[in-house]
């Protein structure tokens, strides 16, 4: 993401409508898994911080991120143990080991998304867990992706495959974001359409009225209901929990094979 972004979105994280409710939903699926008091979790790419209040309750939590604007933000929460770090391979800490790991819209990042996987299975431990959630439908792909250094965005069964090659189980895999996906993909497509040729793309990194955000937060939040319990097949994003197979315990056409 551009730099000159970090300010606007730790000032607005906290209270807009797709971050709080994206929240919403993570905390149900985290929910889910069954953590000791201590857990020692991992959030890669946290960009300012706003998971942290999250996380930090379900246990020790550390985070990385590569941009030092970015990590002065997230530090002044003072939730979470920060270093400099990027991924596959300068996740500090150590040879601490994880039991959560938590990346929310980081591996569209990545160039090499399989080999991040890998790295990140290298330092959970044995039967830890990770939840990720990254946009979906290549085809919605939009000026949003460019001002955000996207690299990609995932078909379902793109991210189940690489997290089975990066040695991990596939426990939940789900679009979200379904219920207000006509309106995005709209408000995505169509400026695309009618200015193809335009230079300089435009984020969409802005607080809306209070009473729309109130509605949109209700709305998308809404989904934590469905989510996990039900798998839908359509949507603007894709969330997956998996588990980390012990590298023993692999197939060798598993443990052995590489990702593009």
């Amino acid at each position: 993401m551009d730099a000159s972004l970090y300010p606007r979105m730790a000032a607005l994280e906290d209270a807009h409508w797709w971050f709080a409710a994206r929240r919403a939903i993570v905390g149900r699926l985290l929910d889910r898994i069954e953590l000791a008091p201590d857990a020692v979790i991992l959030e890669p790419g946290c960009g300012t911080g706003g998971n942290f209040p999250l996380l930090a309750r379900r246990g020790r939590l550390f985070a990385i991120d590569r941009d030092p604007a970015a990590i002065q933000f997230a530090a002044a929460r003072g939730l979470a143990e920060i270093a400099e770090g990027a991924l596959p391979d300068q996740i500090p800490f150590g040879a601490t080991r994880f039991d959560l790991v938590v990346m929310t819209d980081v591996l569209e990042h990545l160039d090499d998304p399989g080999a991040a996987l890998r790295a990140l299975h290298a330092r959970l431990k044995p039967g830890g867990s990770i939840l990720i959630t990254v946009p979906a439908g290549p085809w919605m792909w939009s000026d949003h992706d460019v001002t955000h250094h996207h690299r990609r965005r995932f078909r379902a069964r793109e991210l189940d495959a690489l997290l089975r090659v990066a040695g991990f189980e596939t426990i939940y895999l789900s679009h979200y974001n379904f219920l207000l996906f006509p309106l995005i993909a709209g408000a995505r497509i169509l400026p695309r359409r009618r200015s193809r040729d335009r230079a300089a793309p435009r984020h969409d990194l802005a607080m809306p009225p209070a009473a729309l955000n109130r509605v949109l937060r209700a709305v998308f939040a809404s989904e934590r209901i469905v989510i996990g319990a039900a798998r839908v097949p359509f949507g603007v994003s894709l969330i997956a929990i998996a588990r980390a197979i012990p590298e023993r315990a692999q197939s060798p056409a598993i443990s052995a094979a590489g990702v593009a």
